[in-house]
């Protein structure tokens, strides 16, 4: 790990400016992707700002309705939390299928959207790797490829997102709510949060320089049959092969987003006007322009027939 300087703050504005005053500085929180990336020296930042003192580690409730999470909140609080459990089943359910318990009792609720790929390549810092180093090269797209995104890829980045938690916010339309280094806030809803690679995979967020996750809300409660289903290669600590986070309503509408599949929670609003024709119509218009490799060409059947089996069951459960 390579020296860094660090310091604690006491507000959002005065975490923000902190990072925008020293070149190279980084937020950190429960540090649980931050600091293994530094050990490996694919993160090197030369300040660290320590935000888990400025307070934002309540959920409360909105004058609409919703639910606001404070970017502060543990993982492990968040999934156990009665209203969450009561009205956002799909994302309790999310945040029980990611990590480890260890790691759910620090992992923060900002830290989970912004935490950075596991593609082997990116770990890898003698493989190019575009998101590691800008203009390098892909190794993944003619290397070892059967995790990767199949969704919204680029001829620069085949990488997945690995959060859970951010396929259930995609699917409950969260709002992003930040402060910028200048003291403004900002909402940015979670369907522009997370970005493609295009031809600039290491930009992965909508994020400024220097801004700053302070809470994430949730709409009013919708009802419906929540549901959240994690493929994956072992039955613990492991990200998703493929994973359906829906929500079916009575009159068998509903909503529909996937991880696993691309570089950000994947939901196709369009898709979902075709919940009553059945999950085959869904997942046709859900993947098309799917882009394969020879590895992951396994991921589209594996998508489908997950699809069928969770809108199955949420339909006999509604």
């Amino acid at each position: 790990m390579k020296p860094f300087s660090y310091e604690r703050v006491s507000s959002p504005a005065q975490a923000a400016a902190a990072v925008m005053a020293k070149p190279g500085a980084k937020f950190i929180a429960g540090g649980t992707n931050l600091l293994d990336l530094m050990k490996l020296q694919i993160e090197t930042p030369l300040h660290l700002v320590d935000v888990s003192g400025i307070g934002l580690d309540k959920i409360e409730p909105t004058s609409e309705g919703g639910l606001r999470i404070g970017a502060l909140v543990r993982n492990a609080d968040l999934a156990t939390d009665a209203r969450v459990r009561r009205d956002y089943g799909v994302l309790a359910r999310a945040l029980v299928a990611g990590a480890s318990g260890q790691l759910r009792n620090m992992a923060t609720t900002a830290g989970n959207l912004l935490q950075r790929t596991r593609c082997p390549y990116f770990y890898d810092t003698n493989m190019a790797c575009n998101k590691r180093v800008p203009g390098s090269g892909c190794s993944a797209l003619g290397g070892f490829s059967r995790q990767h995104a199949v969704m919204g890829v680029s001829d620069a980045c085949i990488a997945t997102h690995p959060s859970d938690m951010a396929v259930a916010m995609r699917v409950l339309d969260a709002t992003v709510e930040t402060t910028r280094a200048d003291g403004r806030s900002r909402v940015i809803p979670i369907a522009e949060f997370h970005r493609l690679p295009g031809n600039t995979p290491h930009i992965e967020t909508a994020l400024e320089p220097g801004e700053l996750i302070t809470s994430v809300s949730l709409p009013r409660p919708i009802g419906g049959t929540q549901v959240y289903h994690k493929v994956r290669d072992r039955a613990s600590y492991a990200f998703a092969l493929v994973s359906v986070a829906a929500i079916v309503q009575r009159d068998g509408t509903g909503r529909v987003a996937l991880g696993g599949m691309a570089h950000k929670p994947w939901r196709v609003e369009a898709a979902e006007a075709e919940m009553r024709r059945g999950s085959k119509a869904v997942a046709a218009r859900l993947l098309s322009g799917a882009r394969t490799t020879h590895e992951n060409e396994f991921k589209l059947p594996l998508a489908e027939r997950t699809l069928a089996s969770v809108l199955q069951q949420a339909r006999s459960a509604v």
